[in-house]
């Protein structure tokens, strides 16, 4: 029987690239969607496919019962698994792969980019530009403003190098701290998500979605922050409430909200952080350059590959 792959991301499909010759040389049989996919669409594919190359699509107990006992492994294209039920999935000995350490430097990137358009002002005056009207709006500096990033992983450290070269000083709350890091690129270690909230001018999130930091930016604690904060979220949309956003943007309690991600996407057209004032919401983006696709892809590719022909040194490597 012919190796049938789901492959549904659609940077990886969209984007050229060797990651599209890999797939293709590996003969398999490969049928492609446009994701992320809910649980109902999944559903209606699950039973068929001997594994998964995929984005952020819900992969579900459902999903994985109706995909055995066909289904030998999952391949995600990206990071972040908190769409995958990896509680069932390693129960039923099912192999979750993903790529860890391909794409925080664009995110980095793409943080910065949100906080220089807030703070400058810049979508509203170069849209207002395109249309003809010479707007001059003043703006802020962010030199000097305290950057408190949430989560001082891959991405959150290359924010905290950039943070520096824009001459913001940096303070960082993570579980597990690297003493290291923190002492060569000058990051004060906050004891608490609660003391970056009250102490920080600028708040990147880059933490992990699970029960613990769902909806952990509420009212409540936009309350704690200073009048005026700027919050940047890169992580996952579900890590703030949107109600509380919305309203504190319109009091004028938050000085800005930037987000590559929403609690629902692709979000309904009235969804209210896509015309909340001071708010700057691009369509998850944030890793999609060519340069990180193709790591993504590749890597992703790869551990699809070696895992379905046994490759003893990756089977090895993994402790499969």
């Amino acid at each position: 029987m012919t190796t049938r792959i789901l492959l549904t991301t659609t940077s990886y499909q969209d984007t050229p690239g060797p990651h599209h010759n890999l797939l293709e040389s590996s003969a398999y049989e490969v049928v492609r969607e446009r994701g992320p996919l809910p649980e109902e669409k999944m559903l209606e594919l699950a039973g068929e496919f001997d594994a998964f190359l995929c984005g952020d699509d819900a992969i579900s107990q459902a999903v994985i019962e109706k995909s055995l006992p066909r289904l030998k492994v999952i391949s995600k294209y990206g990071i972040g698994l908190d769409k995958i039920d990896m509680e069932f999935a390693t129960a039923q000995k099912i192999p979750v792969l993903n790529t860890p350490g391909v794409n925080h430097t664009t995110v980095a990137e793409h943080t910065f980019g949100l906080l220089l358009c807030l703070s400058k002002q810049l979508v509203e005056v170069a849209g207002a530009a395109r249309n003809g009207e010479w707007r001059r709006l003043t703006g802020h500096e962010i030199m000097g403003k305290k950057m408190g990033i949430i989560g001082l992983g891959r991405i959150g450290k290359e924010v905290a190098i950039r943070a520096n070269a824009f001459a913001m000083p940096v303070m960082a709350y993570d579980p597990y701290w690297d003493e290291a890091f923190a002492t060569e690129h000058n990051v004060t270690r906050c004891e608490s998500m609660d003391e970056v909230l009250t102490s920080a001018d600028v708040i990147s999130l880059h933490c992990f979605l699970d029960k613990n930091t769902h909806g952990m930016i509420n009212a409540i604690k936009i309350e704690e922050m200073q009048d005026g904060a700027i919050i940047l979220n890169c992580a996952r949309g579900e890590l703030v409430e949107t109600d509380g956003v919305v309203e504190a943007l319109k009091s004028g309690k938050l000085g800005g909200y930037g987000a590559d991600v929403l609690d629902e996407e692709p979000p309904p057209a009235d969804h209210p952080l896509l015309t909340a004032p001071n708010c700057v919401i691009t369509s998850h983006i944030g890793s999609r350059t060519y340069e990180s696709v193709e790591r993504q892809a590749m890597r992703a590719t790869n551990n699809l590959i070696n895992f379905i022909n046994g490759d003893p040194d990756f089977i090895q490597a993994n402790k499969f």
